[in-house]
């Protein structure tokens, strides 16, 4: 079975209306190639709020892209005794735009 980390925009509305026809969890899982807690999950979700969208995520945006974390990692294992403060200040001079130092 093939590792996903999340379902396309389609699965979902075929698990459901599988699932709303009658079909039982492990034919669907076995027809969608997904693992049975993932269609189970998905059933509640469905009969709780009528809805198989995913979820909306809370917490707050990243400042940081993964180019900046890659970059920052970059400069941190070439010169290892720098502080949090100088990294952040390095990032801030490349990129254009500030950056804290709690944010690295």
């Amino acid at each position: 079975m093939s590792r996903r980390n999340h379902l396309h925009n389609e699965m979902p509305c075929r698990a459901v209306g599988m699932l709303q026809v009658g079909a039982r969890q492990s034919a669907v899982a076995r027809e969608l190639n997904m693992h049975l807690s993932v269609i189970h999950r998905l059933w509640n979700h469905y009969k709780k709020d009528q809805n198989a969208s995913r979820r909306r995520v809370s917490g707050r945006q990243r400042i940081t892209t993964t180019a900046d974390d890659h970059y920052l990692l970059h400069c941190a294992r070439r010169q290892r005794t720098l502080t949090a403060r100088q990294l952040a200040s390095q990032l801030s001079a490349a990129e254009g735009r500030p950056i804290s130092c709690q944010t690295v």
